[in-house]
């Protein structure tokens, strides 16, 4: 297969000079590690003491990771990538909240983009966070199968109840939702309902789409024993398959309690892992649909070979590609351009509440080795090309 996602023209076409300036001088500073940890502290601490920082973080690392600060703020940037037939899923990135208000809020903010994706092509799958919607810790209780109390019983029933609005409204407009993966010690909890949605309303279309994080050596196995449970109980499965984006934190508390870590042994294992688990999807497409949430040229090609070996169209509804805004442009315009179905995770919302997500971020850069090179080789090309 020709190596297409080498052509900068096609991937930076939409990025003016000025911003691929500010994206070659982004991916410079996030590729210095050290200056990547102090900027998260000085930021951190920039908002903490209500110093005015926002407009220069709006200027430089928000708008270049995000779409903008509410729904409506994003549709220009939508409109813009649908331009080059690369979808958007609008996500609401606000992270850690434990009061009531924000997980209702959340919830109220879901139920508009569903509207949004109902309204526009451009914008396939509306998406969530377990814990956008719920205590964190009280999915970790759940999942560790201790006693709720009373009022937990009824803090998790009004877990279940905003799960439950948000993937009725999807079934009745016949759109998709992504449900996030987390930590593995609040999962089990989220993927038993997730599952429970899949099995009321994935019974005719593909609508409620959990997370397979192929980082840990488990997952494969729970997805098919899911799907023996789907054929016997005649329910449909979504999945949006990723590394996962949690790998320290997981294997850092595993050493501290002492329990075998979830996370594969090396990297290779864990490209082997997502590699199997989209060749086993791609072999039960008729009952599995996939997101596959990738920025990795090498798993791009394998399932794009999957699909040709087995002769399924390049635009099947149930085959997915996904990065994130701000990155892999070079895959994600590219395979756009070659008839394949992709989408772009379009994060948004305050900037102050953003800030988590976009540490993370950055975080992840340093931290995933290549990924920011690669980022820096492709733009030094398109500079070139455009002989700057």
């Amino acid at each position: 297969m020709d190596q297409i996602f080498e052509n900068t023209a096609t991937a930076f076409a939409l990025k003016t000079d000025s911003e691929l300036e500010r994206a070659y001088f982004l991916f410079k500073m996030i590729s210095n590690e050290p200056l990547v940890k102090m900027g998260s502290v000085i930021t951190n601490f920039a908002f903490k003491a209500h110093l005015p920082v926002e407009s220069l973080i709006r200027a430089t690392v928000f708008d270049h990771f995000c779409g903008g600060v509410n729904e409506r703020d994003c549709l220009p940037v939508v409109d813009r990538m649908w331009q080059k037939g690369v979808c958007s899923v609008l996500d609401y990135s606000v992270e850690g909240k434990e009061e009531e208000d924000p997980f209702d809020t959340a919830t109220e903010i879901i139920l508009t983009i569903l509207d949004f994706v109902k309204e526009k092509d451009a914008i396939p799958y509306a998406v969530f966070k377990p814990t956008g919607f719920g205590r964190f810790a009280l999915y970790q209780k759940i999942s560790e199968k201790k006693e709720l109390t009373v009022k937990e019983k009824a803090e998790w029933q009004r877990v279940v109840n905003r799960f439950d609005k948000v993937c009725k409204k999807a079934h009745d407009l016949e759109v998709s939702l992504l449900i996030d993966g987390e930590e593995s010690w609040m999962q089990d909890a989220a993927d038993d309902l997730a599952e429970e949605m899949m099995r009321k309303y994935n019974r005719k279309k593909r609508i409620v789409f959990n997370t397979l994080q192929t980082y840990r050596w488990d997952r494969l196995p729970y997805l098919k024993a899911l799907h023996e449970r789907a054929i016997k109980d005649g329910f449909l499965v979504g999945m949006k398959v990723v590394r996962g984006a949690y790998m320290e934190k997981e294997n850092d508390r595993a050493k501290e309690m002492g329990y075998t870590s979830p996370i594969c042994k090396t990297k290779q294992e864990t490209d082997d892992n997502f590699n199997a688990t989209i060749a086993y999807m791609i072999d039960n497409i008729d009952v599995l649909s996939i997101f596959a949430g990738t920025h990795n040229e090498e798993s791009c090609y394998k399932l794009m070979e999957l699909m040709e070996e087995k002769g399924i169209e390049k635009n099947n509804t149930h085959i997915w590609f996904g990065q994130l805004y701000g990155m892999s442009d070079h895959i994600s315009y590219n395979l756009a351009a070659h008839g394949y179905n992709v989408a772009k995770y379009l994060p948004f919302g305050p900037v102050r509440d953003v800030m988590p997500y976009l540490i993370r971020r950055a975080d992840e850069n340093t931290s995933v080795a290549g990924q920011t090179s690669r980022e820096l080789t492709l733009l030094k090309k398109e500079r070139k090309r455009r002989k700057m």
